[in-house]
């Protein structure tokens, strides 16, 4: 399933529940966001089921982008009960995302 583009109202949704949240904070004029797209998309496959993978486009979003403090994109965030658990700025591969993803679940996993 391929990662969604999300509002602010959907935001606020998403992020309150149980199931953990990844969000790509991103721009179409971005070239760096449009290249590592393609990995992101197969992150959205890859963990369908396991969490919520979204998009925000802070063209359409910029006051949801200053609330949750993106400076620099793509930034990807990971949330879950209305808490960002951690961020990753322009990750240079699925790789490195999927690092993230783990250490960061690992890390919420052992907080519990």
């Amino acid at each position: 399933m391929a990662a969604r583009n999300i509002n602010q109202k959907q935001f606020q949704e998403l992020i309150g529940g149980e199931k953990a949240v990844l969000v790509d904070f991103w721009a179409p004029w971005c070239s760096y966001c449009r290249r590592i797209g393609p990995a992101y998309e197969k992150v959205a496959e890859q963990y369908e089921g396991q969490l919520e993978v979204v998009k925000v486009n802070i063209d359409d979003e910029p006051a949801l982008a200053n609330e949750q403090h993106i400076e620099v994109i793509p930034t990807l965030v990971l949330y879950r009960n209305g808490n960002a658990l951690g961020f990753v700025v322009a990750p240079e591969s699925k790789a490195a995302i999927d690092v993230f993803i783990e250490e960061t679940l690992k890390k919420m996993r052992t907080q519990l």
